[in-house]
């Protein structure tokens, strides 16, 4: 596509910072650079119509982590390591209120509950000889305790009689949250091209060449905040994870509020407009579930069903009315990679499932490695 002298002129000369990515760490990304650059010509390419990934395709869960996931983290991760990450998710969802406001990502505190299936003992025993060591283990961070558990009143079936309850978690509306985001970005005269995928990028000695599938450009900084994508731009620590979603036409008189959790974290549903969302299931088939292809699988599908008949709402019929996949990123470590890869190049990658908590903090912290 040959461009017009005008867009050339206006869009894509003289960039001081590129960010690759429109979700939510590039968007804040972006926010901070102008921030602490006011003067400077920010771009952001975009590959999809909308932000690609997992930005606009998450369940919308405003949460730190259950207390099976906190238990599971312990096993992996030193105690200074676990607390430091719930710590950065707890203030990165502060951010994120402060930065957009409540009414615009349609927060609501309604509470996370984790349930426990009929058939796993071992996890729920473990939950309950270990939740008062990881109420004292947090309290530094809430100065109160964060678990507690409750008799199971909620309508649910082939569950434990008793259910974890969380009061801290919230959640919010995925779509407000995004497009607030950007509207916000857009009206500090950022500019973002959508449908536009970079396909390669060199460095020389005072900017970086980039290559996409519609032009090419020079800029003197480059931020990849790609995520789950982040292994086409040569970040091997970063594998990409698929998260498949379905969500119910309206149920009227819906007793379930709140966001929940289900064997271990695999599941996750909530409220939303008088719908379930529900989302999960990769653990079922986690090579397939590898992978940077957006889709759904019949063996994930079925389950989710399956879930919603015997579980969540087995006395209550429902139809299916969306479906849909988003691609996150996960490693060995949960530790997020935010670092300086080359001598113009940064990244801000491997959210590890929890974009809408540290997703914030993250594009900050990213844009903070500009010296």
């Amino acid at each position: 596509m040959n461009l017009s002298y005008w867009e050339i002129k206006n869009w894509l000369t003289n960039i001081d910072y590129t960010i690759v990515g429109s979700g939510i760490v590039g968007l804040n990304c972006a926010l901070q650079l102008k921030q602490r650059f006011p003067d400077a010509k920010i771009l952001i390419l975009e590959k999809g119509m909308l932000p690609q990934g997992a930005s606009t395709k998450n369940a919308g869960f405003a949460c730190f982590g259950s207390l099976s996931e906190i238990i599971d983290d312990l096993n992996h991760h030193s105690e200074i390591e676990v607390l430091d990450l719930i710590k950065k998710r707890i203030d990165g969802l502060q951010l994120l209120r402060k930065t957009l406001g409540d009414e615009a990502i349609g927060y609501q505190n309604l509470g996370g509950y984790e349930l426990f299936l009929d058939s796993d003992d071992t996890l729920f025993n473990s939950c309950i000889d270990r939740q008062e060591y990881i109420n004292q283990f947090l309290q530094p961070l809430f100065n109160t305790k964060v678990f507690s558990f409750k008799e199971n009143n909620l309508g649910f079936k082939n569950i434990k009689s008793k259910y974890c309850f969380n009061s801290f978690e919230g959640q919010i509306d995925t779509g407000k949250m995004m497009n607030a985001l950007l509207y916000k970005v857009q009206s500090l005269g950022i500019k973002i091209l959508n449908n536009c995928t970079v396909e390669t990028f060199s460095e020389d000695l005072n900017s970086v060449k980039l290559n996409t599938n519609q032009f090419e450009l020079s800029t003197q900084k480059l931020f990849i905040a790609t995520n789950g994508f982040a292994k086409q731009f040569n970040i091997p620590e970063v594998q990409p994870a698929r998260a498949q979603v379905l969500i119910t036409k309206p149920i009227e008189n819906l007793p379930i509020r709140g966001t929940f959790h289900l064997d271990e974290g695999y599941y996750y549903f909530r409220n939303i407009d008088n719908r379930i969302l529900l989302g999960g299931g990769r653990n079922l088939d986690f090579k397939t579930e590898a992978t940077t292809t957006f889709g759904e699988t019949e063996i994930i599908q079925n389950k989710l069903e399956e879930l919603l008949k015997t579980t969540i709402l087995p006395q209550t019929n429902f139809e299916i009315d969306h479906r849909w996949s988003g691609i996150m990123g996960v490693g060995k470590q949960k530790k997020a990679i935010v670092k300086q890869l080359s001598n113009h190049t940064y990244c801000g990658v491997r959210l590890g499932g929890m974009g809408i908590a540290i997703g914030s903090t993250m594009g900050k912290q990213l844009a903070q490695l500009l010296d």
